[in-house]
């Protein structure tokens, strides 16, 4: 698969120091609309450099378009590759409108593209082997899921200094205004509908508990995004998550999945090969325990080998993409996957426009497991 890649901001180091555990996929070129970005990338990588958006889109050997932008520029440049005829993996969200998500999903259909939204954590070892104990009934009924994706104080922290490896400044800005639940609740919430299909509802609340995250003389923040949501999701077959995002608790990325037999963790969502356990219940006299004694779940080794430069794999959702198209059969990251995930992300985004208990209206087929974790 040969790919062409538009933004070359932060994120963009994820991907390219992943690029090598999969040599089906071949970079042809990248552009930003800051050509000093680019330039800066493509010397680090050894990536040839398109001057334009536009420019990388004519060239008839790119098959599909990575789009890293800022997420308030994805519906735009998705859907002009789309329009020039490539398939697209976008950084997450799809959009940050849900109607603006939709044309795109409709306008990949049409045109026969294959059109996916990251994260793609959910093909890593620890989420699959999760849902392998899942099925295998390790914990009995799941009745219960609790999700947490909290990273602290990060107004508090230094993060001016924060780099990528190529030395491009963390986007504090677009981080803070865009928001956490759509930067991280993707991370937790393609793991359930993984899990357990399509959500039929979400009851949701989100706030914004710091309004001023700079200091004084840098211009403010263009914001109305939350730094703390909390959401209750219930799946099509009766398991409730609770999800909880902020950039005000103490850092936190586990899962904890509760079934009438014990329970099954991780406490690492941003890890691919995090370690998984169960403790089961054990009944004493009158009491019921859980077992001190935990098991570790085995994690399979897959064909990509550990990932180097970040503990996530970035590149392997445009390699189950290329496999897909390659092998002529469904993508894991379908389109309806990735657009369910947008419209639940958007609807704990959106919590304080609407509250309350918000209905879901688009569905998904059942994901199948990775051939390595079943």
């Amino acid at each position: 698969m040969k790919i062409g890649i538009v933004g070359a901001g932060f994120v963009c180091d994820y991907y390219l120091s992943t690029l090598p555990m999969h040599p089906e996929l071949q970079v042809l070129g990248i552009t930003d609309r800051v050509a000093e970005r680019s330039e800066r990338v493509g010397r680090h990588y050894g990536v040839p450099r398109f001057p334009s958006v536009d420019s990388l889109l004519r060239n008839a050997d790119i098959e599909l378009v990575l789009n890293l932008t800022n997420p308030r520029e994805h519906y735009a440049v998705s859907a002009a590759a789309l329009a020039a005829g490539k398939h697209v993996y976008s950084e997450k969200p799809l959009a940050m409108d849900f109607d603006d998500a939709q044309r795109l999903y409709a306008q990949a259909k049409s045109a026969q593209r294959l059109l996916v939204s990251a994260p793609c954590s959910q093909l890593g070892e620890t989420a699959q082997t999760m849902w392998r104990a899942l099925r295998e009934k390790a914990v009995g009924r799941v009745r219960l899921v609790y999700a947490e994706m909290d990273d602290g104080l990060v107004h508090r922290m230094p993060y001016r200094l924060w780099q990528s490896t190529n030395g491009l400044p963390w986007p504090y800005r677009d981080e803070f205004e865009v928001g956490c639940t759509l930067e991280h609740a993707g991370y937790c919430l393609t793991w359930l509908a993984m899990w357990f299909g399509p959500a039929v509802s979400v009851s949701v609340f989100a706030s914004t508990q710091v309004e001023d995250k700079l200091p004084a003389g840098e211009a403010p923040l263009n914001m109305d995004s939350p730094d703390f949501s909390v959401a209750c999701i219930r799946f099509d077959h009766g398991v409730v998550a609770r999800l909880t995002c902020s950039i005000i608790a103490p850092h936190e990325r586990s899962i904890r999945v509760f079934g009438d037999d014990g329970v099954l963790l991780t406490k690492e969502l941003w890890d691919n090969r995090a370690p998984v356990k169960s403790r089961r219940f054990m009944r004493i006299r009158r009491r019921l325990f859980l077992n001190p004694l935990a098991t570790t779940h085995r994690l399979p080794r897959p064909p990509y080998g550990k990932p180097v430069g970040h503990p996530m794999d970035f590149c392997r959702g445009p390699a189950e993409m290329a496999a897909s198209l390659r092998e002529g059969r469904a993508c894991r990251l379908s389109p309806e996957f990735s657009l369910h995930v947008n419209e639940l992300a958007l609807a704990i985004h959106n919590a304080s426009r609407h509250g309350g208990e918000v209905r879901m209206t688009t569905r998904f087929e059942p994901v199948e497991p990775m051939p390595w974790a079943r």
